[in-house]
């Protein structure tokens, strides 16, 4: 590879940008990342077949490993970040709050691009995807031998040997792979009969029996302080949710070591040692790949059109059923092709195709492709068809899986504007003349993330066709108005009878597919007929050093407002604060203004503020409104100290829950729901994608108090407060928990001087310190009407000092306040607290240590 620092290599078609040829990865061996690429795309012959349809975990060094006294700093990736190429193979894993999307390294670009990023280790799981995108059995069973202090390679060799008796004892013979870290790997190949949950017992079975023979010298504990002087054998790793460094691939250890396949003769040397990346190569030139014998494991993989075969007798039908998987073919013009076919089975539907990877990707539509941009249609997913069910047309016989008369209702080409499987799709269709569609139409199919069957539930919106794709002479007038909403209709008749249900889609003895569902049990509806009440999700709060590369994230500005959830039905609006408190009257203005939103339920998630003479939200005006409860008084404030809702998610519209949505598909949602210019009093703020920088430049600039992150797949959990959204701020502040006061001296004499505050820990209401600065005069004679009927005699906090305590009046910790502080003493106590304001909209049980890690 030339030495240029920077230049576009072209890799199998795919043009790639490389940057800093000649920067040192390895100091220890002065290796660059010129070199770190040129072996990859060396032995990317052998690693490819390993890598094949497996999620790749990787983890990058872009500033280099480091040396014998440093270690670089390394980045651990798994969802794929903003600026991932279109072409990146990727398949999405759905984790208790959010998805990720994973890239498949199936291809020499794929590798050399992550190699360009810096990602020199790459893991892997025991499993592969099928074509449908769904897990597979494991096709290799894994066991990693690790050195504990005092122990050697050579010990681990010896154990490894012993492992292969017993494993050669049941049927499978293991490859040893030398780490590249400091242990062994033993591979051995797996039909893809067992589970991973029958994977993970059968190797924890062998350690176990290991460890009773030796005792003295094997570990299969998962505790790390009893593995000195002894192998762990850590069966662990073909768990489901697990990864192994790939064979092949480079470690980010002092030296270019490398996960490197070796022959059982190897491992009786006793100076036995892990091997570097040209000594691999080398290698490979002589001996190729041994691990080889492994990639015939797992049986013969199942072809795209497996499923749509099983459900088939050519026999019996006159639908093409081919007896091979397909083949790529080139499409007509570089254009993919679309079918809608009318299909009259039990009841009758249309069936949506679009030519993809080789198949007709295939979707069963009740009601036809929506006409109407404001209500979208629920599509049933169903199996790929072969290319050629495109040009079919005929009469299935009843009985015969889908039977009824199929015909043609348009067809044509497309353009593809994104695909993401299992997410989203956008395309517009370029009809024939006199078609169902009426001309070009533009689609987007949007995935609800139901469970189980629902799984297979999309929703199809009709969306503005793009102008250059228009044709005046053959193309209906454009569709107006870009707000979608959920047919309820749709919905309602799919889960109640079979009439509305794809017969193709609902085999005999089962459930005709249901709307997707939320993720925990729905509160009780609202009376009225709002939509059921939701908490609203949580962030956890990040350093700005500790948050990592931004990968996979948007990134939103944190308002200085009150959180509500805005219920919509029918032009009525609700507003609930955090705590389930009904604001509707108090911030009526905001309430007026959702009703200019075009659905006939929604559930909105936001944050209500009020803007200063500069256009910066200011809590202290808010906390004008926050306490209102007269109706003159809310009218009079709404006209001096108007609010704004700035809304950030969509969590129900139209009777369809989307808290199974990611974040993206939400975002779509709501920015097509409320465009700009709905309303003076309702905002969707803009997202940056994937630029921390950026975000907290901007938020600093506008005088925000931070960011908040939020993972592009994450689904919306109400009340979790997870790792799916994270929120990272400029400057410290607190919610305190007023637990006292002391009298003021000088002008404040004979009120309060200053607040005792607190934070509720396992301990007890941990005393944080004293605030004064901040507050006003009416404040102060405010919060002693508030104070006075909470009088207790005794303190509530469990560690007040003597001197704060002398004169202290005590109350019952129920008010909740924000201050924001210098730092912090090592007693936890507040330096030079500022009073922010009052928040009613949380309790004393809401109050955390807002403080990374703590």
């Amino acid at each position: 590879m030339s030495p240029a620092s920077e230049q576009v290599v072209t890799v199998e078609g795919r043009s790639i940008k490389l940057t800093n040829l000649g920067k040192v990865l390895y100091p220890a061996t002065g290796t660059t990342k010129g070199e770190v690429l040129d072996y990859y795309v060396r032995v990317g012959e052998v690693l490819l077949p390993h890598l094949r349809q497996r999620p790749a975990t990787r983890k990058r060094w872009p500033d280099g490993v480091g040396d014998d006294a440093r270690r670089g700093t390394v980045f651990f990736a798994k969802d794929l970040g903003a600026g991932t190429p279109d072409w990146v193979q990727r398949r999405t894993i759905r984790h208790r709050d959010h998805d990720n999307d994973y890239p498949v390294v199936d291809d020499l670009a794929t590798l050399t691009w992550l190699a360009q990023l810096a990602a020199l280790e790459i893991h892997v799981p025991q499993w592969r995807f099928a074509a449908d995108g769904t897990p597979r059995n494991p096709d290799r069973l894994v066991l990693d031998l690790d050195p504990g202090e005092g122990v050697t390679l050579a010990d681990c060799a010896e154990i490894a040997r012993q492992a292969r008796e017993i494993l050669q004892g049941i049927g499978h013979d293991p490859v040893p792979v030398t780490s590249g870290s400091k242990g062994i790997h033993l591979y051995a190949p797996l039909d893809g009969d067992l589970t991973p949950e029958q994977a993970t017992t059968l190797a924890r079975e062998l350690a176990l029996a290991l460890e009773a023979e030796q005792p003295d010298r094997v570990i299969s504990s998962m505790k790390r302080s009893e593995r000195d002087g002894k192998v762990f054998l850590d069966w662990s790793q073909n768990n489901g949710n697990k990864t192994t460094i790939s064979p092949y691939s480079l470690r980010g250890r002092v030296h270019p070591t490398v996960a490197a396949p070796r022959t059982w003769a190897e491992l009786d040397d006793p100076d036995l040692r892990q091997l570097e990346y040209p000594e691999v190569l080398a290698r490979l030139e002589t001996e190729g790949d041994l691990l080889a014998p492994l990639l015939g494991a797992g049986g013969p993989a199942a072809d795209r059109l497996s499923t749509y075969r099983s459900m088939r007798d050519a026999q019996r039908t006159p639908e093409p059923v081919p007896a091979s998987p397909p083949a790529p073919r080139p499409t007509a013009d570089g254009e993919p092709t679309f079918v809608i076919q009318e299909h009259h089975a039990r009841a009758l539907h249309y069936d949506f195709r679009l030519e993809h990877e080789g198949v007709l990707v295939s979707w069963a539509v009740p009601k036809a492709p929506p006409t109407d941009p404001k209500v979208n249609h629920l599509a049933v997913q169903t199996e790929d068809h072969p290319l050629e069910y495109g040009t079919f047309e005929g009469s299935i016989p009843r009985g015969e899986y889908g039977g009824g008369a199929v015909s043609i209702w348009d067809a044509g080409t497309y353009r593809l504007h994104k695909w993401r499987d299992g997410k989203e799709v956008i395309v517009t269709c370029s009809g024939r003349p006199g078609g169902g569609l009426g001309g070009v139409r533009k689609f987007a199919l949007i995935h609800t993330g139901g469970p189980g069957r629902a799984a297979r539930n999309w929703l199809m919106h009709l969306m503005a066709t793009d102008p250059e794709d228009l044709d005046p002479a053959t193309t209906a007038a454009e569709p107006a108005g870009p707000a979608p909403a959920v047919d309820v209709a749709d919905a309602a008749v799919d889960a109640s009878a079979p009439a509305t249900t794809p017969a193709e889609e609902t085999p005999a003895g089962e459930e005709p597919p249901r709307p997707a569902g939320r993720r925990r049990a729905a509160p009780p509806p609202q009376e009225s007929g709002f939509p059921a009440r939701v908490e609203p999700m949580l962030a956890q709060l990040t350093a700005v050093g500790a948050f990592g590369p931004a990968e996979g994230w948007a990134f939103e500005m944190k308002w200085d407002g009150v959180r509500v959830l805005a219920y919509l039905a029918e032009g009525r609006v609700e507003l609930r604060s955090r705590r389930g408190r009904d604001d509707t009257a108090a911030y009526a203005d905001v309430a007026d203004a959702l009703t200019a939103v075009p659905a006939r339920s929604a559930v909105l998630d936001g944050e209500v503020v009020v803007l200063d003479a500069d256009g910066k939200p200011s809590f202290g005006l808010l906390q004008a409104r926050i306490n209102l409860t007269r109706a003159a008084d809310i009218r009079r404030l709404s006209a001096t100290h108007p609010a704004q809702l700035m809304l950030f998610d969509v969590l129900e519209l139209d009777g369809q829950s989307l808290l199974e949505v990611g974040y993206d598909e939400r975002r779509a949602v709501l920015e097509a729901l409320v465009p700009p210019g709905t309303s003076t009093r309702l905002q969707v703020p803009p997202v940056f994608d994937g630029d921390l920088d950026a975000a907290m430049a901007t938020s600093e600039a506008f005088g925000l108090e931070g960011v908040v992150a939020k993972r592009r797949s994450s689904r919306y959990v109400p009340g979790g407060r997870g790792d799916a959204w994270r929120k990272i701020k400029h400057s410290k502040s607190q919610e305190v928990v007023v637990g006292g006061w002391r009298p003021g001296q000088g002008r404040r004499s004979g009120g309060i001087g200053s607040l005792l505050m607190g934070v509720p820990t396992e301990d007890g209401l941990h005393y944080v310190g004293r605030v004064g600065s901040g507050l006003g005069d009416r404040e102060l004679d405010e919060l002693r009407a508030a104070l006075t009927p909470l009088a207790r005699p005794t303190s509530p906090f469990s560690d007040v000092p003597r001197e704060d305590a002398r004169d202290a009046s005590w109350v019952e910790p129920v008010l909740v306040a924000e201050v924001t502080y210098g730092e912090l003493t090592g007693p936890g106590r507040m330096r030079h607290p500022v009073w922010k304001g009052i928040r009613p909209d949380k309790g004393p049980d809401e109050v955390v240590w807002e403080l990374p890690g703590r």
